[in-house]
């Protein structure tokens, strides 16, 4: 069977708390490890998208609504549905995700602000690129817009 839940994949959690939100696959582990002896994966996503601005809003506010929130998990493949989009070059989750920062709470709680502070600031830079210049590809602008269902 040809494997396609690869790392850089936008999936959608289908079950607990993150049920109906978008995330991006890290790591995949096919044959299961000790821990968890089923096929699964590390996922990072976007909890909170990100609402929409005008230029009339203060400078303040404007930074509150484009913060974006996060979550790390590791994610059964029956509980994740993937889809057609891959944002392997525009957002580095290797260099910032391992398994080691997912060792204990308090490294998770740091990881998930990282990634918090990483992922606003590449929503932010792709919303401010200035004309004829070439602005953030569909699949990130995928991954921080809301799913309407």
């Amino acid at each position: 069977m040809v494997r396609f839940i690869k790392p850089g994949r936008v999936v959608i959690v289908l079950s607990g708390r993150n049920a109906g939100k978008k995330a991006v696959v890290v790591k995949c582990y096919d044959e299961g490890s000790k821990d968890r002896p089923f096929a699964h994966c590390l996922v990072a996503g976007v909890k909170k998208a990100p609402l929409f601005i005008t230029p009339k809003m203060h400078e303040k506010k404007q930074e509150r609504r484009t913060r974006v929130g996060a979550f790390i998990k590791y994610v059964n493949y029956q509980h994740i549905l993937p889809t057609r989009y891959v944002v392997s070059g525009d957002i580095d989750f290797k260099g910032v995700v391992t398994d080691e920062k997912m060792g204990s709470v308090k490294q998770r709680k740091e990881l998930r602000k990282e990634l918090r502070n990483m992922m606003t600031k590449k929503y932010t830079s792709q919303a401010t690129v200035k004309k004829g210049e070439k602005a953030g590809s569909l699949h990130t602008k995928f991954l921080f817009s809301k799913l309407r269902f």
